[in-house]
């Protein structure tokens, strides 16, 4: 009888296929470990980074101070810009500046008040051209219609003066004028209807505003229009003795 086989060690219940055997002496790395073989192995892209942002963070700071030192000499160079000559010098050596926007604005200013409406229309042109929009772009809108109604274009000014003053988002300092011009031109041309018609927009404008005074005076200053008296005879009115009615032709 043949002697029966030892019996195999029996199986433990958990799944021991992928277990490895620990070396009693593995000891396991610590944070500071960690630290240095991250910093062995990425240490010189870290140093480039921090120069990198040291070096944009020096170059924004040197570029905003080169820049407020530029903006204080154009200040500076405006301030001195005393009479019409060095307003022009000025406009000319900072082109597309908003202060060399203001200097052409006085300058368009000057211009209208001297009778030369062509300067003043292409100095008015140049102030909305840098500008684009804002309160002195929009002053600038309003001098070239009148500068166009004073070089004898008063159609097209008057279109303009038209689109300012229905334009509720201009200021409305800017819309009343508009309006008032538009009265004042009426009164001139002696349309009394339009002169009504202005000097109410420019009260529904701005009812507290001087140019509603200044149309409220200029509406107030039109003829009396005569009222025509009409004669009529009837033919079989009774016609006291004595009296005799002409009529044409007779």
């Amino acid at each position: 009888m043949t002697t029966p086989a030892t019996p195999s060690q029996p199986t433990p219940a958990g799944d021991d296929r992928n277990l490895i055997a620990v070396d009693a002496t593995y000891i396991a790395p610590t944070l500071e470990d960690k630290l240095h073989g991250f910093w062995k192995k990425n240490g010189t892209a870290v140093i480039a980074l921090c120069v990198l942002v040291l070096v944009g963070i020096v170059a924004k700071g040197g570029w905003d101070y080169m820049a407020a030192q530029k903006e204080a000499g154009v200040q500076t160079d405006y301030a001195a810009a005393t009479t019409p000559e060095k307003l022009k010098s000025f406009a000319a050596a900072h082109s597309g500046h908003s202060l060399a926007a203001v200097a052409q604005l006085r300058l368009a200013d000057d211009a209208y008040t001297a009778g030369k409406a062509a300067d003043a229309i292409t100095g008015y042109e140049q102030v909305i051209a840098t500008l684009k929009t804002g309160p002195l772009a929009t002053r600038a809108k309003l001098g070239v219609a009148m500068a166009k109604i004073s070089a004898g274009q008063t159609a097209e000014g008057e279109t303009a003066l038209k689109s300012l003053a229905s334009d509720v988002a201009q200021a409305k300092g800017v819309r009343a004028e508009a309006a008032y011009q538009l009265a004042s031109l009426a009164a001139e041309a002696g349309r009394a209807e339009d002169v009504k018609k202005y000097s109410d927009q420019v009260a529904q404008i701005d009812p507290a505003s001087p140019w509603t005074q200044r149309a409220m005076t200029l509406r107030a200053s039109l003829p009396v229009a005569p009222a025509a008296a009409a004669v009529e005879v009837k033919e079989d009115a009774a016609v006291p003795a004595g009296v005799q009615i002409k009529l044409p032709g007779k």
